[in-house]
């Protein structure tokens, strides 16, 4: 049996967060419970969310299973970018320390029911919370050409983006395009095959991104995060493409600078004040990437409350 999700620089991120006995960590993206449970290990007290209510029920039977951990954690179905809320309703004012791997846990690749792989053959699908009414199905069957050209354009930063969608539109004039296969077949007969992974790649990321709504509010989240850190509390981000690693680039260096004016101004007259230091930003190493292909593209960025 696969392991439900294998964490991408576990030792990287749970050592950036120097995790102290009693104090509270978030995790954000609870995933299979990876990098919370080496938080449980070394003695923090735990909070995470995850979206997918498959992620909080493995996670609750893992940690139940260790008694050192009872009473030291607390799980929520709930999305990481409603921080603030989740703190108020948990009785807490602050936190120590936060980590979010982002995008989608291996699980939900590789279980074709839940509709994320193009190398499987399910329903499309691609919601993490299940229980919303958006999915890749709706996207691919009810959007027109030219948000379909958008989406798969901006999220997918796809150059055949246009040729795509005008292929989607067309086939399923004939039929609804219901499953991952035949998507994944429409989107390799417009896409030269090259050097650069499987043709679909691009095109299910895009559409994934705009099922879950994943970039909007991403850095607004980070920073909401980092304002109920305690002082030296660090925050731990985790990216695996290059649109949501720009937005926690420019947040993170927007939060460590103490002036954020247009540069051609004489002096600075917005006033802003650093919040955050920069610590690092870290690859996997070689020996990761050959275990865990999907490291492969992960960058973590690390930043420390002043």
């Amino acid at each position: 049996m696969r392991e439900y999700h294998v964490p991408v620089m576990l030792r990287e991120c749970v050592d950036a967060l120097r995790v102290s006995e009693g104090k509270l960590y978030f995790d954000g993206t609870l995933g299979g419970g990876g990098h919370s449970g080496e938080i449980l290990r070394r003695g923090g007290r735990l909070l995470a969310v995850d979206r997918d209510m498959e992620a909080i029920d493995h996670s609750r039977l893992r940690f139940s299973q260790i008694s050192d951990y009872n009473g030291r954690y607390t799980l929520v179905k709930d999305n990481f970018k409603n921080v603030s809320e989740i703190l108020r309703a948990n009785s807490a004012d602050t936190l120590d320390g936060a980590i979010l791997d982002l995008g989608i846990s291996s699980h939900q690749v590789d279980e074709a029911v839940r509709g994320f792989s193009y190398n499987g053959n399910g329903l499309l699908d691609m919601r993490m919370d299940r229980d919303q009414y958006l999915s890749a199905m709706t996207v691919v069957n009810e959007y027109t050409e030219d948000e379909l050209s958008r989406i798969i354009y901006t999220y997918g930063e796809e150059r055949f983006a246009r040729k795509i969608a005008r292929a989607i539109v067309q086939a399923r004039v004939k039929a609804p395009v219901e499953t991952t296969k035949r998507l994944s077949d429409i989107v390799k007969s417009c896409v030269p095959a090259g050097k650069n992974g499987h043709p679909a790649k691009k095109t299910f990321q895009a559409i994934r991104i705009e099922v879950n709504n994943e970039l909007s509010g991403l850095g607004e989240a980070i920073g909401d995060i980092v304002n109920v850190l305690n002082s030296g509390g660090r925050i731990a981000v985790i990216t695996f493409h290059s649109l949501e690693d720009r937005i926690v680039k420019q947040t993170l260096k927007m939060l460590s600078s103490d002036c954020i004016c247009d540069k051609s101004l004489p002096v600075c007259v917005c006033n802003h004040k650093a919040t955050v230091k920069l610590i690092g930003k870290y690859k996997p190493t070689q020996q990761e990437m050959q275990e865990n292909p999907r490291s492969q593209s992960a960058t973590l960025r690390v930043a420390e409350k002043l």
